[in-house]
């Protein structure tokens, strides 16, 4: 499939033929979900941690006898069912991540990539470069339309581009080897170089 090849400031720099086992797949929701479920639960810190009854600070003497109060027996206070006593079977770090293969995590972006080529949401630009002025940068994004777009260049990022790109709102950029499905997913525009374009063909064949 071919597409058109812009520059920064809108002008034209020729097109592009891209690779449809990349951006010509039918796209699968169901593979997407599973990827993005991925990356997500990799991403939890799972730090969450509640007190037991071994760990909460009252003190281990029995409250009342054990017989004739008429009561429930008890032990001491520190037993779930005190206010403030230890949690049963509460939460406890851990690692929310779990395990899915590469061949599938390279599916899913190949998906990705797809969706947002059916969906007319693909730019490709010649180059991403900037003096690193975020002004200038800033009115050229707006003048293209792109309101919450990612830009994924080739193997290194153009420093003063980076720079520049830093304090826009809505405009992020990544080498090819950051490029994943949940940043391409949730924003409305991707923006490829053709140096990235190569990359994600050379990375995912």
């Amino acid at each position: 499939m071919k597409l058109d090849v812009i520059k920064l400031d809108g002008g034209k720099a020729g097109d592009i033929e891209l690779d449809a086992e990349l951006f010509g797949l039918e796209p699968r929701t169901d593979i997407l979900h599973r990827v993005v479920r991925w990356q997500r639960n990799n991403a939890q810190a799972g730090t969450h941690k509640v007190k037991t009854r071994s760990e909460t600070s009252y003190s281990t003497k029995k409250i009342y006898r054990q017989k004739g109060t008429g009561g429930a027996r008890h032990g001491d206070r520190n037993a779930p069912i005190f206010r403030k006593g230890g949690i049963y079977k509460g939460p406890t770090p851990r690692s929310h991540g779990h395990d899915l293969t590469k061949k599938f995590r390279k599916l899913g972006l190949r998906h990705a990539l797809s969706a947002k080529a059916k969906a007319g949401e693909l730019v490709v630009i010649e180059n991403a470069d900037s003096a690193g002025k975020t002004a200038a940068l800033a009115k050229q994004v707006k003048d293209l339309g792109w309101k919450r777009a990612l830009v994924i260049d080739g193997a290194s990022v153009d420093e003063g581009f980076a720079r520049a790109a830093r304090n826009i709102e809505g405009l992020d950029i990544l080498p090819t080897m950051g490029a994943n499905v949940y940043d391409i997913l949730k924003r409305d525009t991707l923006v490829l170089t053709k140096a990235g374009v190569e990359a994600l063909e050379a990375r995912l064949k």
